[in-house]
């Protein structure tokens, strides 16, 4: 019905606003500050930012990447985030098209890529995300006739039950803790969103680009092997490449292992 030259502009141009939101979740819900009441503002003097100085990618560089009022640095975090919201949502609008489910993979993108850099900075991914992103999954699956109830119900279970085996086996081993829980909430998150032929996916390519990442850090970091990095950037880099694509692989293999699911709607 339409051609996507008619509607991607505008969902780069809602991905980019919405990633202006996202810095303001992500440097505040850390802190326990309010997202909603208070204006945006510069961290280090607190001068309150006008419109004109707070549009999303270009007035970085248009301030020449500093405060207009103290001067003080502007972190590159900021396009950073806003760029790529608004990328991923142009290529999901592409990807998907226009449909209900495309409603609800938006908020999922928008989440990942909050929650990605809250993690990246702080090691936590507030439940505020995750587990209202669960319920927010399901509720979609069972009001969307694009969806299936069951299959993100089984997400659900299979994500969360599966990293919560390896937390539990790791410190068992161990000694001690080698997966957050907001990694088991987020893995659950993605199986209701996306269903759980997505898990087996998610799991194998947050692995490899993981460790990958990992061997790189490790040998440049003077903590060797006591090197930690936060997954939940790895799992939301494995669930964008799977929506985006990932998912006719992923159907794939499944079918060429377990023919029998072919006829099932997954």
């Amino acid at each position: 019905m339409f051609e996507p030259i008619l509607y991607l502009p505008f969902f780069f141009v809602l991905g980019a606003l919405l990633g202006s939101f996202a810095n303001v979740l992500i440097v505040r819900l850390p802190k326990g500050e309010s997202v909603t009441w208070t204006r945006s503002h510069c961290p280090k003097c607190g001068k309150l930012i006008s419109w004109y100085d707070n549009i999303p990618i270009f007035s970085y560089f248009l301030l020449g990447r500093r405060c207009r009022q103290c001067k003080e640095k502007i972190s590159f975090r900021y396009p950073v985030v806003e760029l790529t919201m608004a990328v991923l949502f142009l290529a999901v609008a592409y990807s998907v098209g226009i449909k209900w489910t495309l409603l609800e993979y938006l908020i999922f993108v928008f989440g990942l890529v909050t929650i990605t850099f809250i993690d990246l900075e702080h090691y936590i991914i507030p439940d505020v995300f995750s587990l209202s992103g669960i319920v927010i999954g399901l509720i979609g699956s069972l009001i969307n006739p694009e969806r299936s109830f069951v299959t993100s119900l089984a997400g659900v279970l299979m994500g969360g039950g599966f990293l919560w085996a390896v937390a539990v086996i790791y410190l068992q081993v161990r000694k001690q803790e080698g997966m957050g829980g907001g990694d088991i909430k987020l893995l659950a998150w993605i199986g209701a969103v996306l269903g759980w032929p997505s898990v087996p996916f998610v799991i194998l390519s947050s692995s490899i680009v993981g460790s990958l990442v990992g061997l790189i850090v490790m040998t440049r970091s003077k903590d060797g092997l006591k090197t930690v990095l936060p997954f939940g950037p790895f799992l939301a880099l494995g669930s964008v490449i799977y929506l985006l694509g990932g998912y006719k692989l992923a159907y794939n293999y499944l079918i060429l292992f377990f023919p029998w699911l072919e006829p099932f709607d997954i």
